[in-house]
């Protein structure tokens, strides 16, 4: 097990997440929600100032001391639950062998039969305090049977994060060829060789921690992801500890755009190829993971593309703030939503209906997701405007250059 630090971290995220949510416990498996309860309870998450302020004050030292008792009984409490009631994926396949999986992951399939040759791949990465099932609330499960391509849900296990948080913080997995991304890696390795997939057309999706993973991915493994969709996370390496990860949420750090482009460039020293395309999402009134986070995001990936800070195209998409950045080849390389009045979760619309390849008459189409908790429906389908730009809508022409590189 890690130290206090990293368990305080991870629980402190998690009660975060659930001090953000207006559906609270609604529709939560029990090991979470009694978590979520007890974190929140014991009122774990002090900021880092405050730790350091108890630690020098001799009147308050007492505080830390029950911080750190509370904690470790956190984690204890955490396993136990998990343990006991830990449940597959519902709806998902489980593969259990995809190589030495040095993070220690789970990796879930979702394969809809019949699917065409060289049909696209989307890996896709819950936040803390979820797992692989939860993360079918978004829509993106439904949108692969319309759309026709397969799905690789991640899932982090408890004995590996307290909170079952991507280590998104931890030096040893934010590196190429170790820990939590080389697992990643290589679940597309084995999707790959189990199925016909175009290569060229693998992309990664993530919230929360999760969205910090995606640019993770993106920055290791430039050469096997086309495109990634980072929804209320952070930049690559904006955390290099359990403490940066709680400065990078809130208030947040800021960089100039040559700095953040550096570090992508320092995951993979010897690629000369095209970086994947970023999709940005940030909800307006996010207390967990704050705003300015999406705008350091632009930054980072707009300056490793060449591209400046200053939109080519500022317009509004179901209601919503959208912009986008281009190269300067012209080719449309980040973008970003906006989602106004927004906390810490996922846009979705459950009247949305997937426009379904090959339906035969009379069977409804998917809709796009399931309201819950990190799971909001704000009118917007991120799944939906995600695979589109990604350019796996059937139907239309790919607006992603970097799909079909």
């Amino acid at each position: 097990m890690r130290d206090f630090g990293h368990a305080g971290a991870a629980l402190c995220a998690g009660a975060g997440e659930y001090e953000s949510s207006s559906q609270r416990h609604a529709g939560l498996s029990p090991p979470v929600a009694l978590q979520r309860r007890f974190a929140a309870t014991l009122h774990l998450c002090r900021a880092p100032a405050e730790h350091s302020a108890a630690a020098n004050n001799p009147n308050d030292r007492h505080v830390l001391m029950a911080y750190r008792l509370a904690t470790l009984a956190s984690v204890i409490f955490t396993i136990a639950l998990a343990l006991a009631f830990a449940q597959p994926a519902a709806g998902l396949t489980p593969v259990p062998d995809f190589g030495s999986n040095p993070g220690n992951l789970l990796m879930y399939e979702h394969a809809p039969p019949g699917l065409p040759a060289d049909a696209p791949l989307v890996v896709v990465l819950h936040g803390c305090l979820q797992d692989a099932a939860v993360m079918e609330g978004t829509g993106w499960t439904a949108l692969a049977d319309a759309w026709r391509f397969y799905l690789v849900y991640a899932q982090q296990q408890s004995t590996n994060n307290p909170a079952s948080c991507f280590n998104f913080f931890e030096p040893g997995d934010q590196a190429r060829g170790a820990g939590e991304p080389l697992s990643i890696k290589q679940m597309v390795d084995r999707m790959l060789a189990d199925h016909a997939i175009d290569s060229r057309r693998v992309f990664v999706v993530g919230f929360s921690a999760g969205g910090a993973m995606a640019a993770v991915m993106a920055a290791t493994y430039p050469d096997v992801f086309a495109g990634a969709a980072v929804l209320a996370g952070l930049p690559y390496q904006c955390a290099t500890n359990a403490a940066d990860a709680f400065a990078c949420m809130k208030p947040g750090r800021d960089k100039t755009p040559q700095q953040w482009g550096d570090l992508v460039r320092a995951a993979h020293p010897t690629f000369a190829g095209a970086y994947p395309r970023l999709s940005i999402w940030t909800g307006t009134a996010d207390s967990t993971v704050v705003p300015s986070n999406a705008a350091e995001l632009v930054e980072q990936w707009t300056q490793v593309h060449q591209s400046d800070q200053v939109a080519d195209l500022a317009d509004t998409v179901d209601g919503y703030p959208h912009r986008t950045y281009r190269d300067q080849a012209g080719v449309p390389v980040v973008e970003t939503y906006e989602i106004t009045d927004m906390g810490h979760a996922v846009g979705i619309d459950p009247q949305f209906s997937y426009r379904t390849v090959g339906r035969t008459v009379g069977q409804p189409a998917g809709t796009c997701g399931t309201a819950g908790p990190y799971m909001l429906d704000r009118d917007i389908c991120s799944a939906y405007r995600i695979a589109g730009a990604f350019g796996l809508d059937p139907t239309a022409r790919p607006t992603v250059a970097a799909a079909v590189r």
